[in-house]
């Protein structure tokens, strides 16, 4: 990924995470989180897309582009020099994503767009993700998402 493009979210879980949507996964930077939020992975996102380069942003806006998720999660209580839990998502770009979300952003397994979608046709969604690393989250973990498009 040397010549990939890349932005970095940090966030963290919260009690209520359940990961369990069958089509999206979800980071947003509310600091809440119900237990209707199933698709919701992490709270308090230092970042949102309306944030996020230019670059960035014209990069994924091509069919062909490749995005990848990277989420890293170290678990409460776990020693310094713990290996970090690692969930890995790979989607596409899309001619139609706007990135102009200031909340929320959201992987979707499908082609659907809309102002929080910053990848498409993902090859898994929450309720895919490691459930080790679901419970670390719901034990209020910090994560950190980065996003890369090549």
């Amino acid at each position: 990924m040397d010549d990939a493009l890349t932005e970095t979210i940090r966030a963290r879980g919260h009690e209520n995470v359940r990961g369990e949507h069958e089509s999206t996964f979800e980071v947003t930077s509310d600091d809440w989180l119900t237990p209707a939020g199933d698709c919701i992975l992490a709270v308090e996102a230092d970042r949102t897309p309306a944030e996020f380069s230019p670059e960035f942003v014209e990069a994924c806006r091509s069919r062909e582009a490749t995005i990848t998720a990277r989420l890293e999660v170290t678990p409460v209580g776990s020693n310094d020099g713990a290996e970090p839990l690692v969930e890995t998502i790979t989607g596409r770009g899309d001619p139609e994503l706007t990135f102009e979300s200031d909340r929320s952003l959201v992987g979707r397994t499908s082609d659907y767009v809309d102002d929080r979608t910053v990848l498409v046709e993902a090859d898994s969604a929450a309720v895919d993700v490691d459930r080790e690393l679901v419970a670390a989250l719901a034990a209020g973990a910090e994560a950190t998402l980065t996003l890369s498009v090549e």
